[in-house]
């Protein structure tokens, strides 16, 4: 999958994708699990492209651009008309989540340590799945976080690409 982030800074655009993929590939070393079976790795052919080529390397992927702080490349990884289901609210787009939670969540992502507890993923032609366990601590806005985190999120192939289509996040207070 290739996820463009042209609309970086030109000056901070290799910068950007280098940090998106150690990022990247510092995530899916520590993730244990089945999806450890599957290779996954950042291509760096084109400083403006990154390529990920499966339904797990893209929601690391995603995960990995929220706590670096690029909503751009975040938002690369969503399709045009991705549901959130988040807290008991919906967003129906990728621009109503921009307009939204995203920069929220980014910041949020940014400010705690994710340890998965589990993952575990499925194919069926152009559509894919991924379900992931973690526990999630450290500060946000001055509130100590300690939860536990459930997250479904539905891919769709999109002119050969991995797109998040839906994603449904829970969490609970440990």
């Amino acid at each position: 999958m290739s996820i463009n982030i042209a609309k970086t800074p030109k000056a901070n655009g290799p910068i950007r994708c280098t940090l998106l993929g150690a990022a990247l590939l510092i995530l899916t070393a520590a993730h244990p699990g089945e999806h450890q079976a599957v290779t996954e790795r950042v291509t760096l052919a084109d400083p403006a492209v990154i390529s990920v080529p499966t339904p797990e390397a893209t929601v690391s992927a995603f995960h990995a651009a929220l706590a670096l702080g690029d909503v751009d490349a975040a938002l690369a990884q969503l399709a045009e008309d991705v549901l959130i289901f988040e807290s008991g609210n919906v967003e129906r787009s990728r621009a109503e989540y921009a307009a939204h939670h995203l920069a929220a969540d980014a910041a949020f992502s940014a400010a705690v340590k994710r340890t998965l507890i589990n993952r575990t993923s499925a194919e069926d032609g152009n559509t894919a799945w991924v379900t992931s366990i973690e526990n999630v601590t450290g500060t946000y806005r001055t509130r100590a976080i300690n939860s536990r985190s459930v997250e479904t999120m539905m891919l769709r192939r999109i002119d050969g690409q991995w797109r998040i289509a839906h994603i449904h996040w829970s969490s609970a207070d440990i």
